[in-house]
């Protein structure tokens, strides 16, 4: 528990969050992110949830730009008046 947090319970006042709310976001973030949600023990660190949940991220931002910038080049590639343009700038909208 973060010092901030007993300081906070020491003097009478009481968290926004309680911990076993924590927890339980914390279990459901698990669920969500594939590498964390496919292993069999359910013992891992809130602290690995939080690192796994930002990579994931980060690897879902990589693959959105790279679609994005695939997108893009096959528009360029495509003449602008036919039907396949057309669903490729549907596709940005």
């Amino acid at each position: 528990m973060s010092s901030r947090r007993s300081r906070s319970r020491q003097s009478g006042v009481s968290s926004r969050i309680t911990d076993d709310q924590i927890a339980d976001l914390v279990s459901k973030l698990q669920q969500l992110i594939p590498e964390l949600s496919s292993r069999r023990s359910d013992k891992v660190s809130s602290s690995n949830v939080l690192q796994e949940t930002c990579n994931y991220i980060r690897r879902l931002q990589r693959e959105v730009d790279d679609l994005s910038d695939r997108l893009s080049e096959l528009l360029a590639s495509t003449d602008n008046n036919s039907p396949q343009a057309a669903i490729i700038r549907s596709l940005f909208d």
